[in-house]
């Protein structure tokens, strides 16, 4: 049934499975050389929600500010940290099969923390095709619920849609706790849970106040100005760390997707849009003509959005503004918020979009047909209870703490002894005991099942599963558990009736289909496919972070030791296997980086 598929897939696999090897070089960052943006990690009181909180900021703003790079081109950026007491990484979302090996910024996987009063430089180089919405954010503890900002990869060809210009529109969550609050309570015994989000953030300000008593706008509805009659790039951004968003546009209900999680799909229309913790969007906008605008009488609109499936209702307001010839100064603008809500959102969320976007170009990156799946691992992830909580994906509880040494720092120092035991992963649903981690071998395609269990307590929670390295096909998701067979019947049906494949994501959401039930109860499940051919260390975890920080997390190495240290050889990598290495810098030491891109 999928010959044609088959084909398609395995002539890709043969062109592009063995990653050319790079030429590694050292160099000298001293005063010579100059990084293409920096970015300088503080920690200090901030106004968020018209509350003040210490946070962890970047360039001294949160969000930080949108950095920009290009296909095809290697960009260095050089993150301080100037946090006095606390560690920090950058993690690059979505782009991470695009950065050196230790440049992903997961401690204790790929790379070591930098520590306080050091640098690290990142190198990345999207390739072409990658053009596309993403974002950066610190990997370490809760930090990232301030410590994040947008990332723009620009295309190196004219792009398949038109429009006139593009709008970030980055989310974040607020909560009134401070980070060491939060961790300290997330990892103590007794358990103290993070609480609810206090607010939700739209480009750093919650909508939640009205201009007679607002202190300063980090609490205003944020105004994002317009034009009639043009076409704009909405790009939507996921950077909270707890809310399931749903949003929609008073008196604008025809909303077309056009990408998903950086890549560009074939259009998809809806009236709402829906987004998870570490999701993207991009949308095709159409803006009412200054006829339709005279005729509302109207040329404000309000953006309303709000989460879903949390025990608290939080929501905000943005405000769409037309610019017309009459318009006042923005100064002498007040603001009110409505009476009532505006906009009826939907309350129902696992059916938003399933079985719907598909690859723009379904050539350049084929779907492998079921007949390729080497294996399925299926993790099912449930709450433990022992005085804490945690989380566990088959009994395997993952936090950093209990990982003395990034797995790419051991697999370079011990070689083949480093890697996990495949033959005992396999008889224990798919993590060797031993290292904590899952294996695959190059060339294998997996079909990686998330499974939702409601534990001792019967409650079931939703996860925004997200991928490090290489984006998987989104397979779908459904109630109760996997059935392979029915799943691939269903994409195949699909495909007969109208070719379409899935498109490729880095993001998915495990729903819930009922709040609570019988204890220790599997009901749920999200579906991915894996081509297991970029070798390394890669992270898969919740993106809900107070998740991820009780356990919810899984680390897999792609390959064997010297399919991994082949990369880049071993004498040029010593300054990034130990704490503090030679390849991070200070004030007193001008570090000697690998550079592994060829340009």
């Amino acid at each position: 049934m999928f010959t044609v598929r088959s084909f398609v897939f395995a002539a890709s696999a043969l062109l592009g499975f063995w990653t050319a090897a790079v030429e590694a070089t050292l160099r000298r960052h001293d005063a010579s050389w100059a990084p293409d943006s920096v970015l300088y990690a503080t920690a200090a009181n901030i106004s968020i929600d018209c509350q003040s909180r210490y946070s962890v900021l970047l360039n001294g703003t949160s969000p930080g500010p949108t950095l920009y790079l290009e296909e095809g081109k290697t960009t260095w950026i050089r993150v301080y940290n100037k946090i006095p007491d606390h560690n920090l990484t950058v993690h690059w979302h979505g782009l991470t099969a695009r950065v050196a090996p230790y440049s992903d910024g997961t401690p204790q996987a790929s790379q070591w923390p930098i520590a306080p009063g050091h640098f690290f430089d990142y190198e990345i180089r999207p390739e072409a095709g990658e053009a596309g919405t993403y974002f950066y954010h610190s990997h370490i503890g809760f930090q990232e619920v301030t410590a994040s900002g947008p990332l723009i990869v620009k295309s190196c060809e004219k792009e398949p849609y038109d429009y006139d210009d593009d709008i970030i529109l980055n989310f974040q969550d607020y909560y009134n706790k401070t980070d060491t609050t939060i961790e300290t309570g997330l990892l103590a015994n007794p358990f103290v849970w993070s609480g609810e989000t206090n607010a939700i953030l739209l480009n750093g300000q919650s909508g939640t106040a009205q201009s007679d008593n607002a202190t300063d706008k980090s609490c205003l509805p944020h105004i994002i100005k317009v034009q009639p009659g043009k076409t704009y790039r909405l790009r939507f951004i996921g950077q909270q760390v707890i809310s399931l968003i749903t949003l929609g546009i008073e008196h604008h209900d025809e909303l077309t997707i056009i990408s998903a999680d950086g890549a560009l799909t074939k259009k998809a229309k809806t009236d709402h849009l829906q987004i998870a913790p570490g999701q993207r969007f991009g949308l095709l906008f159409k803006t009412k003509s200054a006829k339709e605008i005279q005729k509302l009488n109207q040329a404000s609109f309000w953006i309303q959005y709000e989460n879903r499936d949390r025990p608290a209702n939080v929501s905000g307001y943005a405000i769409l503004s037309y610019e017309l010839p009459s318009d006042r100064p923005s100064n002498e603008t007040s603001i009110t918020l409505p009476e009532s809500k505006p906009l009826t959102l939907p309350s129902e969320v696992s059916d938003w979009l399933e079985y719907t976007l598909t690859p723009y170009n379904t050539t350049a990156n084929p779907f492998p047909p079921s007949s390729s799946v080497s294996r399925t691992v299926v993790i099912t992830v449930q709450q433990k209870s022992n005085g804490t909580l945690q989380w566990a994906q088959n009994g395997n509880i993952w936090k950093e703490a209990n990982i003395s040494y990034p797995y790419l720092t051991e697999i370079y120092k011990r070689g083949e002894s480093a890697i996990p035991d495949y033959e005992a992963a396999l008889k224990n649903y798919g993590w060797d005991p031993k290292t904590l981690a899952y294996p695959a071998k190059l060339g294998e395609v997996i079909d990686i099942v998330w499974e939702n269990n409601n534990g001792q307590s019967g409650g079931w929670d939703i996860h925004p599963f997200h991928a490090h390295g290489r984006h998987y096909w989104d397979l779908g998701s459904g109630n109760g558990t996997y059935n392979a067979t029915a799943n691939n019947a269903k994409l195949d049906a699909l495909y007969i009736e109208s070719g379409w494949t899935p498109a490729t994501r880095d993001t998915t959401m495990q729903y819930r289909y009922a709040a609570s039930g019988v204890p220790n109860t599997t009901a749920g499940w999200r579906a991915w496919r894996v081509n297991v051919s970029e070798p390394g260390v890669w992270m898969m975890h919740c993106h809900i972070v107070a998740h991820r920080i009780m356990g919810m997390q899984t680390a897999w190495v792609f390959g064997n030791a010297s399919e991994i240290t082949g990369r880049v050889p071993e004498p040029y990598v010593a300054g990034y296997l130990d704490y503090g290495g030679s390849a991070y810098g200070n004030a007193t030491y001008d570090p000697l980086v690998n550079h592994y891109f060829d340009n």
